[in-house]
């Protein structure tokens, strides 16, 4: 059985002009892989384009079956979507919006699972809030615990399900977005797949396994993070000095997050 997500020249064009270039993607699942790049390089119309929220030209497959052959309920049982946000029209319980996952996936004989997937993201006891009151980086994390709970099980009947995060850790704070990110390993580890675009490069160093680099509609280099993330390729993709592994002057603090690991800090710790 085939368990990857690819996407065979892709070209989308948006108001006239084409942002997105013939561009090859694949991600294997039980592995995290990471879009990255500068702004407008088309990253999220990349992911746009895969999840057929923009028209392109092109094939896109899921676990070797081709996207356009699949009925819309076919593909909510084996992939859930994160956009980079999520407007919501009528007042609605926490605990509502996450339950909607359980209508989109497989997991609807469960009724704990909704509860369980907001204990993930550190919103045990929101169940009752209004979401309209939380804050924006709560909100987000609800917006995941709903996607959770759609593919709550990594794997079904042999075959992969996948977690499609648009700019997860964009609203949150260093401590949650460790809590999103490990949830996304965690998911890989047991055998779904990840892709998520995302913007900070330390924590796609952290915690992704494959890097796909996007340059002006391009994929400008793809592969591991140590294969990425160098010097030179930063610097021509993003215009400017990013040295890698390099400290700053003495005067200036810097934060280390990849510490974390070094030091087998635990949450909470």
């Amino acid at each position: 059985m085939i368990t990857s997500m690819e996407a065979r020249n892709i070209s989308v064009k948006l108001g006239g002009k084409e942002v997105l270039h013939g561009v090859d993607f694949t991600a294997r699942s039980g592995k995290v892989t990471a879009i990255v790049g500068p702004n407008g390089s088309g990253k999220t119309t990349l992911l746009r384009a895969m999840t057929g929220e923009v028209p392109h030209h092109g094939q896109v497959s899921l676990n070797g079956v081709d996207v356009a052959s699949l009925q819309p309920w076919q593909l909510a049982a084996i992939r859930a979507v994160q956009p980079q946000s999520s407007t919501i029209a009528f007042p609605f319980t926490v605990l509502e919006i996450v339950r909607l996952g359980l209508s989109a996936g497989l997991s609807a004989a469960d009724s704990s699972v909704p509860l369980q997937a907001l204990a993930c993201v550190g919103l045990g006891g929101f169940a009752g809030r209004m979401y309209q009151d939380l804050s924006g980086g709560e909100q987000q994390r609800v917006q995941l615990a709903r996607v959770i709970t759609q593919v709550w099980e990594p794997i079904v009947d042999n075959a992969p399900r996948w977690l499609i995060l648009d700019e997860p850790v964009a609203s949150l704070d260093i401590g949650h977005q460790f809590t999103v990110m490990d949830l996304a390993r965690s998911y890989a580890a047991r055998g779904g797949g990840v892709v998520a675009v995302m913007h900070d490069l330390n924590l796609t160093a952290m915690f992704a396994d494959h890097v796909v680099l996007m340059q002006a509609g391009q994929v400008a280099a793809t592969g591991s993070p140590a294969q990425v993330l160098t010097n030179e390729t930063l610097a021509s993709t993003y215009g400017c000095p990013i040295p890698v592994n390099t400290t700053p002057p003495a005067e200036m603090p810097f934060l280390l997050p990849q510490a974390r690991v070094a030091l087998a800090i635990q949450p909470g710790e």
